[in-house]
């Protein structure tokens, strides 16, 4: 282990570092981005007044056994010992030392990191791994609470990474795997991972070291020590209650299910033990083959997660994961990476929806993907022969354009192969999320809205098509077509775009991709709508008599009735996103549905959804002209950047397709003949 982390660290990439052109302009870039993103962070902690930041470092001076006496300080006695000296320090000094050097233990961390990929390194990734990295731990819910004062998580993670992979001897490795664990006691799984590497010198003296360093915390705070390692079992309840989401290891996730008492004590150990027996082995053995980054933070997320107290600060391990290998096809590899950066960067909300079915994995997140990463998701060795050579994808001829007036600007490829399931929903729930969170931050001042409704009603006035208050008005006098309208209105908006991506996927993966684009492109026109343009509909703007159907009553002299849903933007109205998704709907069903029927359904859907919005008074006219403009502006701008769809492809060992569908069938066969038939290291 010793001597290939030695050949991962030092030669691997001794010939590509510092590279030029477009490889080396673009790691000055992302740098640039890391340090933007440093200073963001920084920023972030500045902000909080000194008196404020000393009082969370929840040291309450240098007086022996009072660590814990408030319930803040989570760290152990030999770090209180540590830090103590440094309370003495005035606010503003401590503070900016404290925020620097925890984000340049950061940029360490990703430097350090990046020389341990396991060799062959491209020579793009030997490049570009340390900013990527050091940006994406920026941005990481670790890293943003570890810049907290008090909180030591960061410094560990570097101490056994330099350990591993910058320090040969094996001495001194094991003085910094010890003091790791001094510092967070589940680390001390290092050492048999080491002894089961065959560094038994280094596992031994991680063992004296932490050994030592617990005693010399016993000897100068006995009463801390008693309380910390007896009292608290670990440091369990400290800081939090252990149940608290913050907590994020097995303990934590067992009393949030309400198990409590004997049983969840048995219960949690079983789990730690197989836990602990699955992913040493696993680290172990991907050690061996020569990934050691992999093998370090697999242990990583081992240790995390057995921990009684498992806090977000201490989970970049996770992060670290990155570094293996899954998937055969070229197609799938990213999928393990964004499933880990997308966890780690964003609230747990915005990846799940706030379903009570959904509250154990969605309150839980970020230790599943621990467990994943420590006991389950199969990270390919070394030896195989999809290592360096994974499936490659199917990508279709670039095509002429359609119209001669045109010119296409082919900024994507047009790929034939079916997309990995998993990323795209990880990717659907995310953007749809960021979009609700973007949509709701819209300006929404009534003053602005309300006149921009005056000014719309008044454009429809003068071309004769203000006819929302008519229908209004009829529809409400005749029940049945009201409770039509209200229950079309809030019943098809997304289950008809959804049920039309999941058939297309499954039937049309090539025509799904451009759905799909073309459905994201409109939607993300439609934002800059919602911020440039406010808009009140005709059931909130008052002295015109419109009845608002679907939410009832509105008290129009509240002054914040524009807020009268926590989820939504009332003023989120130009362009009309529900004509414009039931519009895309129409176009892709009269487009690619095979039967006349289902042709006619589907233009009906966006006639009958402009209807809807009209006779409830919940959009003008001119909403779904501007929907129908974004929808055409989506449509056409992935025509542009990717071509026409539903021409006619081959590859190479094809022959000439007579549909897409065709096209698509025979790229996975062709994809499935070129699978690699050797074995043996790539």
């Amino acid at each position: 282990m010793a001597n290939a982390a030695e050949h991962s660290g030092g030669h691997g990439h001794a010939g590509v570092i510092g590279g030029s052109g477009r490889l080396g302009a673009a790691r000055l870039l992302l740098w640039a981005l890391a340090g933007v993103l440093a200073v963001r962070q920084a920023a972030a902690v500045l902000r909080v007044p000194p008196g404020e930041w000393l009082s969370g470092f929840h040291l309450p001076g240098s007086m022996p056994g009072t660590l814990y006496d408030a319930g803040q300080f989570t760290g152990t006695p030999f770090a209180g010992l540590v830090l103590k000296p440094f309370t003495s320090l005035a606010a503003p000094s401590l503070e900016l030392a404290w925020t620097t050097v925890t984000l340049l233990f950061v940029a360490a961390i990703g430097l350090v990191a990046a020389r341990g990929l396991p060799d062959p390194v491209p020579r793009r990734t030997a490049l570009l791994a340390a900013p990527v990295l050091t940006a994406l731990m920026m941005v990481s819910l670790p890293v943003r609470e570890a810049a907290s004062p008090g909180q030591t998580a960061v410094l560990p993670v570097l101490l056994v990474l330099l350990a591993v992979f910058r320090v040969p001897a094996e001495r001194p490795a094991g003085f910094l795997l010890g003091l790791a664990a001094a510092l967070q006691p589940a680390l001390l799984l290092f050492a048999p991972l080491l002894w089961l590497a065959g560094r038994r010198p280094t596992a031994r003296t991680a063992a004296v070291t932490f050994a030592g360093a617990t005693a010399l915390s016993w000897a100068s705070l006995p009463r801390d020590s008693w309380a910390y390692w007896v009292q608290h079992l670990a440091g369990t309840g400290l800081g939090g209650a252990p149940d608290g989401l913050a907590n994020q290891s097995l303990h934590g996730a067992l009393l949030r299910l309400g198990l409590t008492g004997p049983a969840e004590i048995v219960l949690y150990l079983a789990l730690a033990g197989a836990v602990v027996f699955v992913g040493l082995r696993r680290a172990a053995r991907y050690a061996r083959d020569g990934q050691l980054l992999l093998a370090v933070a697999i242990t990583g997320c081992v240790a995390v997660t057995v921990s009684p107290t498992g806090w977000r600060h201490q989970l970049l391990w996770v992060l670290l994961a990155v570094a293996g290998k899954v998937g055969k096809r070229a197609a799938d590899r990213p999928v393990w990476p964004v499933a880990v950066v997308l966890a780690m960067t964003l609230p747990s909300a915005v990846l799940l929806p706030n379903l009570a079915a959904l509250a154990p994995v969605r309150d839980n997140v970020l230790l599943l993907t621990a467990l994943a990463a420590a006991c389950a998701v199969p990270f390919l060795p070394r030896s195989s022969p999809y290592w360096r050579e994974p499936v490659p994808t199917a990508y279709g001829r670039p095509a002429a354009a359609r119209w001669a007036r045109v010119p296409l600007l082919p900024f994507w490829r047009r790929v034939l192969s079916r997309p990995n399931l998993l990323l795209e929903l990880l990717l659907i729930r995310v953007g749809y999320s960021l979009y609700s969170h973007i949509r709701a931050a819209a300006p929404t001042s009534r003053s602005l809205a309300e006149g921009n409704g005056s000014q719309i009603h008044g454009i429809e006035k003068a071309l004769g098509i203000d006819i929302e208050h008519a229908v209004n008005h009829a529809v409400v006098n005749t029940p049945w077509l009201e409770a039509f309208f209200n229950f079309y209105y809030t019943s098809f908006h997304f289950v008809v775009p959804l049920a039309i991506l999941a058939v297309l996927y499954w039937r049309r993966p090539g025509d799904y991709r451009w759905a799909r684009a073309s459905l994201g492109l409109a939607t993300v026109l439609a934002l800059a709508g919602f911020w440039l343009y406010p808009l009140a509909p005709p059931r909130l703007m008052p002295g015109l008599g419109f009845i608002d159907t679907v939410h009832g009553p509105q008290d129009l002299a509240n002054p914040s009735y524009g807020a009268m849903t926590a989820i939504s933007n009332q003023y989120a109205a130009m362009p009309s996103l529900h004509f414009g998704w039931s519009l895309w709907c129409g176009v892709v069903i009269v487009v690619l549905a095979p039967k006349v029927w289902q042709k006619v359904l589907g233009a009906l859907h966006p006639l009958i959804t402009v209807c809807a919005i009209v006779a409830t008074a919940n959009h003008w006219v001119l909403d779904a002209v501007g929907g129908a403009l974004v929808v055409a502006a989506g449509f056409g701008l992935v025509y542009v950047l990717s071509g026409p769809r539903g021409t006619k492809v081959s590859l190479p060992g094809q022959r000439a397709s007579s549909s897409p569908a065709e096209a698509e069938s025979e790229a996975e066969s062709g994809d499935r003949a070129r699978t690699p038939a050797r074995s043996g290291p790539a």
